[in-house]
């Protein structure tokens, strides 16, 4: 059975640091895309970034220059490094996999979702 557990958000002040981790069970991250996305309450879900069975990534625009995505296949596990962070960026984060080993065009097309992790950046 496909699982994907998120873990490692927290409250924490701006400009502030977290690392998110995206466990993934019964895929193997070699064949696969991961994304994460987040949704704030009262907004729509976004996409922030996605790597591929290659390591190819993306970013949204909102966060690039300030989060990193990377993948250790040893571990199974996707982590998103999020540095500077802004009260904006408090939302639920949830990662994602589509087994098409490239990131899709969006989270329509993702076939496995975790439950999420809340982030919170305030002071």
């Amino acid at each position: 059975q496909v699982q994907l557990v998120e873990s490692g958000g927290d409250l924490v002040q701006p400009g502030g640091s977290l690392r998110l981790s995206c466990a993934v069970s019964a895929l193997l991250l070699d064949y696969v895309a991961i994304g994460w996305f987040r949704q704030a309450p009262g907004k729509e879900r976004e996409g922030v970034s996605c790597i591929n069975s290659d390591s190819t990534t993306t970013y949204a625009d909102s966060v690039k220059g300030r989060f990193t995505i990377s993948r250790d296949n040893a571990k199974n596990t996707v982590y998103l490094q999020m540095n500077s962070l802004k009260p904006e960026d408090t939302a639920v984060y949830h990662c994602a996999a589509d087994r098409g080993r490239s990131c899709p065009s969006g989270a329509f097309w993702y076939d496995f979702w975790g439950q999420g992790t809340q982030v919170t950046v305030s002071s």
